[in-house]
């Protein structure tokens, strides 16, 4: 879903106005205050109903009153995804940020501020999409479409439910329309009366296909960044893969809803269409997906939140609190510093011979292709990677952007807390600076993909291995690999020194004007499902680089803890604050205990968090 953010924050100040008197105060987030009759007769009409649901979507980009400051309450993830998940560290100083600190070192308390503020927008969220579901229903006589705007809504409270599940886990309480309307302090639970755990799948599942059922396929001009039913499959099947996923064997994971994804995935593969009615596919190449002269609407964006510059405001409307903005921009070039990727991260991408990743075991053993060191630095360029390492990562002694120059020093605040690479994926252009009418240096106009149509292919591969169609796992995951093989990051004259080569093992072709040596190759077959399945993971992780992913994976695959504390073990030769073990149980984070406090017994802390 590509959401018009230029549209939402034309609303965003009358839709917080007015959501402010039906939003938490203190503590409890899911206390209501009264909605006064006169402001609900004001909002009483098509127009007031449309702008409450772009208040709605508006908490896609962290657009929220009350949490995310830092960015720990948007849907990028790159606090939870990245940073707990080991793609990045922190940056900045040590100092900086110390509930961020935590997260990053594993060392957070129940009372983590992170925490907290990423449950606040949870049930902020849901709020917002339950006062347009409940005003639109009463309305529904005066509006043509309330069938539609109550879809989208039940969309957006479906992927705010599920993020809430991806967080905490599925104890945690589901607030309805009715409890919503009945109560100023909607009395739900995370238990029954037995005091069992009420897992909130089924509901959320209910959300999303009541919304599949209600929304058009497409939609008219001026209105493409609405949900459409292919939007909200695409958001099923990845729940469903959840809902399947093993996570740590406790109790409310590893239900088998792995068919249900299978039937949406192949419906999507084959038939699937974007708001403007074209097919689903990959993009021509992967540099594309995050170049702001390049159209989004290229067929693999499935649920974006767009961004756009226009306006009068220094920071305009693109994103703010997220993925490229102050927090994780470089230094120098807008940034404050965070979101450095690691160095583990970067290794990752080393290939073999034959352009394919390495084990963690193998590219652990690797020394750090820009070695710890506080001045003249060398990036050693001469290793192969895959090319997408450039992507998703900026390197010393390779072009950033379009800036006319390479990172140095100057790019990091603390090399001996955040390591020696820096922010690149989601970061402004230069370009974007001159050509809009602000110049904000982290303003731009480049898409955040929350689901792509790699996604959906990888996700159908993940079944197939499970199911043992290892040459339909093979077809799906070297596709993903083609597509990467079609670009790389070139040389710039008067930048950087020398060439490298393109070693293009998938047509057999090679570069010689690349930034670095880069190589990849498709694969030939698996001989088991083990081996197809660690081909998975290691193109998901490389595929979906800096796009807060990670931490999610390994935790619904089961191996968090392996994979976390070998990641430590690792990145710890270079930065000595990974010193904590990963316990396998840590597949999500605590309810904050400031909600299980003020609950006053309707909210039991999750079994793992006890």
């Amino acid at each position: 879903m590509i959401i018009n953010m230029k549209k939402v924050l034309l609303y965003s100040a009358f839709a917080l106005g007015t959501l402010t008197m039906s939003t938490g105060c203190g503590d409890d987030f899911l206390l209501l205050s009264p909605v006064s009759s006169t402001s609900e007769a004001t909002l009483s009409t098509p127009e007031g109903v449309d702008q409450l649901l772009t208040g709605a979507y508006s908490t896609l980009n962290s657009m929220l009153s009350s949490a995310g400051g830092m960015g720990e309450a948007s849907l990028t993830n790159w606090v939870w995804g990245d940073i707990v998940g080991g793609d990045a560290n922190k940056g900045s100083t040590a100092s900086d940020q110390p509930d961020l600190t935590q997260l990053e070192t594993w060392s957070w308390s129940k009372e983590n501020g992170y925490i907290k503020n990423r449950w606040d927008a949870v049930y902020e969220s849901v709020k917002r999409c339950n006062n347009v579901i409940s005003l639109a229903t009463k309305l529904a006589d005066q509006l043509p479409n309330a069938a539609d705007i109550i879809a989208q809504a039940q969309f957006l409270k479906g992927v705010w439910m599920f993020e809430g599940i991806r967080i905490y886990g599925p104890a945690i309480p589901y607030v309805s329309v009715e409890d919503y309307e009945a109560s100023t302090d909607p009395q739900v639970s995370n238990v029954d009366e037995s005091g069992n755990y009420v897992y909130i799948w089924d509901k959320v599942e209910a959300d999303l296909k009541a919304a599949i059922a209600a929304l058009p396929a497409t939609r008219p001009s001026g209105e493409y960044g609405r949900a459409t039913s292919w939007q909200a499959k695409a958001v099923l099947a990845k729940f469903y893969v959840y809902w399947s996923s093993p996570y740590d064997g406790s109790a409310g994971y590893g239900a088998n809803k792995w068919s249900e994804a299978k039937s949406l995935l192949d419906e999507i593969i084959a038939s699937g269409v974007d708001a403007m009615g074209q097919k689903y596919q990959l993009a021509n190449d992967y540099q594309s997906l995050w170049h702001p002269d390049t159209s989004d609407w290229s067929g693999e964006s499935i649920f974006d939140i767009q961004f756009t510059i226009s306006g009068t405001t220094s920071q305009t409307n693109s994103p703010h609190h997220t993925h490229a903005t102050e927090f994780s921009g470089s230094l120098g070039q807008g940034g404050w510093g965070f979101y450095q990727p690691s160095f583990e991260f970067v290794n990752s991408h080393i290939v073999d011979a034959n352009g394919l990743p390495l084990s963690q075991a193998e590219y652990t053993a690797h020394a750090p292709l820009t070695p710890l060191a506080s001045s003249n630095p060398v990036t050693d360029l001469s290793v192969y990677t895959d090319p997408r390492l450039d992507v998703n990562a900026g390197r010393m002694g390779v072009p950033y952007l379009d800036f006319g120059k390479t990172p140095d020093m100057s790019f990091v605040r603390d090399y001996t807390n955040g390591g020696m690479y820096v922010n690149k994926k989601g970061h402004a252009w230069n370009s974007e600076r001159s050509s809009y009418p602000t110049t904000h240096p982290t303003s731009t106009a480049v898409n955040y993909h929350i689901i792509r149509f790699a996604d959906i292919l990888l996700w159908r591969a993940e079944i197939a291995i499970n199911e043992g169609d290892l040459a339909l796992a093979l077809n799906y995951i070297n596709q993903v690999r083609a597509r990467a093989a079609k670009s790389y990051v070139a040389a710039e004259s008067g930048i950087t020194k020398g060439t490298y080569v393109f070693d293009n093992k998938v047509d057999g072709t090679t570069g010689v004007d690349a930034a670095a040596n880069y190589r990849i190759g498709l694969y030939p077959s698996f001989s088991s499902a083990a081996e197809a399945r660690e081909a998975l993971e290691r193109e998901m992780r490389i595929e979906f680089g800096m796009e807060g992913r990670r931490w999610f994976d390994i935790a619904r695959w089961g191996k968090v803890a392996d994979v976390l504390n070998a990641y430590a073990a690792s990145e710890s030769r270079y930065l000595g604050k990974f010193v904590n073990t990963y316990s396998p149980s840590w597949v999500n984070f605590p309810i904050p205990s400031s909600e299980i406090n003020t609950a006053m017994g309707r909210f039991v802390q999750t079994a793992n968090w006890k």
